[in-house]
C-alpha cells in the first residue's frame, strides 16, 4: 500500500537558501512518519518543470541530518509561504498557477483590508471588529482620532510587527505621541510632535492605499507593555475546526505591538486573564467566546476563498471582557505554545495538520487522480 506524501512548500529567507521554520519542518517531518505519512520540503526554485521532479529537502532522524534527492510531486502540498519582496515571490505565484490542479491543504488569503470588508459583511463577526479603513490620507487619520484617542496604522500586507505606527492624541492641544517599528521591525524613537509635523511623517512611509487605520485597543499592562493573544485553531484528523491553543504575548519595552520576532514574549493565557478581569465566570465566558469566534471565522474564511487547514488569530481582549480582532493570519508559526512551557500543546500545533493530512488523502484516495502534474 503507497505511503502518502505531503510536500511542505516554502520560500527561501535569501539567496544563500536559509529556511526560516526548518527546525519545525524537521519535527513535522519525525511526526509524520509515525502516522504514516512521507514528508519532504521544497520551495518552487526545487521544482524542475521539464522532468516533473522536485530536487526535495529530506531529513534522515537516524543521522540527524538534512540532504536532497529528486522527488516526483507530493500527493498534497502544505503551503507555509509568506509574503516577501522580489523574484523568489514571483516563482511561488507562478508554481501555484501553473499547479493549481494538485491537492493543497490551504490556499492564500487576501490581503489585510480585504479580509476586514469580508467579515464585517457577517453581523456575528462585525461586532468583534475594531473600526479600521483603508489609507488614503491624512484626513482619515484625523478624522479616526476625533473619536479615538489611540490609532494604529499597518500596513495591508505586513508580517511580524514590521512598518507598524501607533499616534496617541496627547491631552496637551495639538500634540501626538508616535511609537513604531520600521520595516526591519526595529523600535523607532517615540516622538511627541505638533499636529502640523504628523502629515509630513507618515509621508515618508508611503502609506497611501498601502496601510490601514485602525483604532487602538487599551491593552497596556501596568508596566506600559502591550499585549494581546495568538489564537490557533486548525482541522483536526477527521476533518474538522478545532481550537488547539491561545497563548498570551507580551511585548518588549517601548514596543508597540507584542510579536515574538519583535522582541516580546509568551505568557499563559489564565496568567495574563487572571490579572486583567477579576471575575472567573467572565474570564470563562471570555475563553468560550475566543473558541466559537476562532472556529467561525476559519468555517466562513474557508467557505470564501477555499482550503483552508489552520488560521492563527490575534486577538485584543479589554477589561470589560471584550473582544477584538486585530488580524487573521493563515501561515501561523506556533512558538507561543513552546515559550509558555506547554510541549503537548506545542506537539499538537505541530501535529494537526499532518493528521489532517492523512485524512484528506483517504477521503481522496478513491477519487479520479487530477492531482498529477501535466
Amino acid at each position: 500500500m503507497p505511503v502518502p506524501v505531503l510536500g511542505i512548500l516554502t520560500l527561501y529567507l535569501n539567496d544563500k537558501k536559509v529556511l526560516e521554520e526548518k527546525a519545525v519542518y524537521q519535527k513535522m517531518i519525525i511526526e509524520g512518519r509515525k502516522i504514516g505519512l512521507d514528508v519532504y520540503v521544497f520551495t518552487p526554485m526545487d521544482v524542475n518543470d521539464s522532468k516533473r521532479r522536485i530536487f526535495a529537502m529530506e531529513y534522515d532522524a537516524k543521522k540527524g541530518t538534512w540532504g536532497r534527492s529528486w522527488r516526483h510531486f507530493p500527493d498534497m502540498i502544505y503551503d507555509r509561504c509568506r509574503i516577501q519582496k522580489g523574484y523568489r515571490f514571483s516563482q511561488l505565484i507562478e508554481f501555484r498557477r501553473r499547479y493549481s490542479h494538485l491537492l493543497f491543504l490551504n490556499r492564500p488569503l487576501r490581503n489585510k483590508w480585504t479580509i476586514y470588508e469580508v467579515l464585517s459583511r457577517r453581523p456575528e463577526f462585525r461586532k468583534y471588529l475594531p473600526e479600521t479603513h483603508l489609507y488614503h490620507g491624512l484626513s482619515d487619520v484625523h478624522q479616526m482620532m476625533k473619536k479615538k484617542p489611540v490609532v494604529y496604522l499597518k500596513p495591508i500586507n505586513g508580517t511580524g510587527g514590521r512598518g507598524i505606527l501607533r499616534v496617541e492624541r496627547l491631552k496637551e492641544r495639538h500634540q501626538y505621541y508616535i511609537q513604531g517599528r520600521n520595516q526591519e521591525r526595529k523600535i523607532i524613537t517615540p516622538q511627541k510632535i505638533h499636529t502640523s509635523r504628523l502629515g509630513a511623517i507618515l509621508n515618508s512611509w508611503h502609506m497611501k492605499e498601502r496601510y490601514l487605520v485602525q483604532e487602538g485597543i487599551p491593552v497596556d499592562l501596568p508596566d506600559g507593555r502591550v499585549h494581546d493573544y495568538r489564537m490557533l485553531v486548525q482541522k483536526n484528523g477527521e476533518g474538522y475546526w478545532q481550537l488547539t491553543g491561545i497563548a498570551g504575548r507580551v511585548g518588549a519595552p517601548r514596543s508597540v505591538t507584542s510579536n515574538l520576532h519583535g522582541g516580546g514574549h509568551a505568557v499563559s493565557m489564565n496568567v495574563i486573564l487572571e490579572k486583567w478581569i477579576d471575575n472567573e465566570e467572565n474570564r470563562a465566558k471570555v475563553r468560550r467566546n475566543c473558541e466559537e469566534l476562532g472556529i467561525g471565522v476559519a468555517a466562513y474564511l474557508e467557505r470564501q476563498y477555499g482550503a483552508l487547514c489552520e488560521l492563527a488569530l490575534d486577538l485584543a481582549i479589554n477589561r470589560k471582557g471584550e473582544i477584538y480582532l486585530l488580524e487573521v493570519n493563515p501561515k501561523p508559526a506556533r512558538e507561543v505554545f513552546s515559550q509558555i512551557g506547554d510541549a503537548e500543546l506545542y506537539r499538537q500545533a505541530i501535529v494537526r495538520p499532518l493528521e489532517y493530512a492523512a485524512w484528506l488523502y483517504n477521503q481522496k484516495k478513491e477519487a479520479p487522480k487530477t492531482n498529477q502534474p501535466q
